[in-house]
C-alpha cells in the first residue's frame, strides 16, 4: 500500500464493466417485455380508491398512513446513510468483502432497512384496499 491506496488488478474492473453491461441489457430487455403498470388517464371527477403512489414510493406512503410524523425517521435514516462515509470507524478495511467483521453493525443496519422497505412496499402494493384498509 502506497500513499493510502491499494493497488487493484485491471481484471477486477473488467469484471465490473461486463457485469454493468449485462445488467443494463437485462433491464432493457425486461423493460421491453413487461408493460409498465400505468393506470388510466387522470380524471379529476373520479379519483381512484385507493390512490397509490408509484411503486418505489409506496413504502413511504405506507409509513405516513400510520402517522404523519413517520416521515421524520425516514429523513433521519437518509441523513445517516448520507453521512456514513464520514462517521468514525474503529478500524481501516484494506480488503473488500461481504459483511466484514469490522463493519458488521453497519451491514446489519443496511440489511434491516432494505428488508423493511421491501416489506412495507409489498404490504402497500398488495394488501391495501379501498380507503387504505388492510385486505388479505
Amino acid at each position: 500500500m502506497k500513499n493510502g491506496f491499494v493497488k487493484s488488478s485491471p481484471h477486477f474492473f473488467r469484471l465490473i464493466t461486463r457485469s454493468m453491461y449485462a445488467l443494463t441489457a437485462l433491464l432493457l430487455l425486461l423493460a421491453a417485455l413487461i408493460p409498465a403498470p400505468l393506470q388510466e388517464i387522470a380524471d379529476p371527477a373520479r379519483t381512484p380508491n385507493p390512490a397509490k403512489s408509484a411503486w418505489f414510493l409506496l413504502w413511504i406512503q405506507e409509513l405516513v398512513s400510520w402517522s404523519r410524523f413517520m416521515i421524520y425517521p425516514v429523513l433521519l435514516l437518509a441523513c445517516l446513510f448520507l453521512l456514513l462515509p464520514w462517521l468514525p470507524s474503529a478500524s481501516r478495511i484494506h480488503r473488500a468483502g461481504w459483511f466484514p467483521r469490522e463493519q458488521w453493525p453497519v451491514s446489519l443496519g443496511t440489511v434491516i432497512a432494505a428488508a423493511a422497505i421491501v416489506l412495507l412496499t409489498v404490504v402497500a402494493m398488495y394488501f391495501r384496499g379501498a380507503n387504505w384498509s388492510l385486505v388479505f
